[in-house]
């Protein structure tokens, strides 16, 4: 089994630990790099998977929220795009529901911390109304690549900031955190099936 965890910045890297194997099958994990934004986050991952050819990406990152508190860590199987979701009228797609995907392959079944993901362009600094549970800068785009590429997607957002409350400011200062977090989220859990 290939998987590919991609991160949007350095400093939430983590190495992910799953079992050396899961019944006869080895377990190969690579990392990508994405950087920050949806169409380079698109566009990388979209050379990874036609390289790698993985089984599952798994989105490891940051998120703001209006919903959780600093520090929560949520799993995300759906994802929206706040950008495109103003022309949701005129019939383009802004919705992406990974689960069944995920659920038919039999992968990561078991991981708790349900939630939905925004997806957008800009780092939401005020208060407005945003659906979903947690807000970030790739996820989105990922997923509709995987989608595209018939590969099982999720993500695990470490929360970072509360919007509206020096978002930027909270969110540097929680890297460490995250990273450190998200690693534990990842031993854990045992593995992706």
């Amino acid at each position: 089994m290939r998987i590919l965890v991609t991160y949007a910045v350095r400093e939430v890297f983590t190495e992910v630990k799953f079992p050396g194997l899961m019944g006869n099958e080895e377990v190969q994990v690579g990392y990508l790099r994405t950087g920050v934004g949806k169409a380079k986050s698109a566009f990388y991952l979209a050379e990874a998977v036609r390289s790698a050819q993985p089984d599952l990406v798994i989105n490891a990152g940051t998120a703001g929220t209006l919903r959780h508190r600093v520090g929560d860590i949520v799993v995300c199987r759906r994802f929206l795009d706040r950008d495109m979701q103003r022309l949701a009228a005129y019939g383009v797609e802004h919705e992406i529901d990974a689960a069944p995907l995920l659920k038919e392959r039999g992968y990561c079944t078991h991981w708790l911390g349900e939630g939905t993901c925004n997806t957008g362009d800009t780092f939401l600094t005020e208060l407005s109304d945003v659906a979903g549970d947690v807000v970030d800068m790739e996820a989105f785009a990922q997923a509709l690549v995987c989608r595209a590429k018939e590969i099982p997607f999720i993500a695990v957002k470490y929360v970072t900031d509360i919007i509206g409350q020096n978002s930027v400011k909270h969110w540097e200062d929680k890297l460490a955190d995250a990273r450190r977090a998200l690693g534990e989220f990842f031993e854990k859990t045992g593995g992706v099936v």
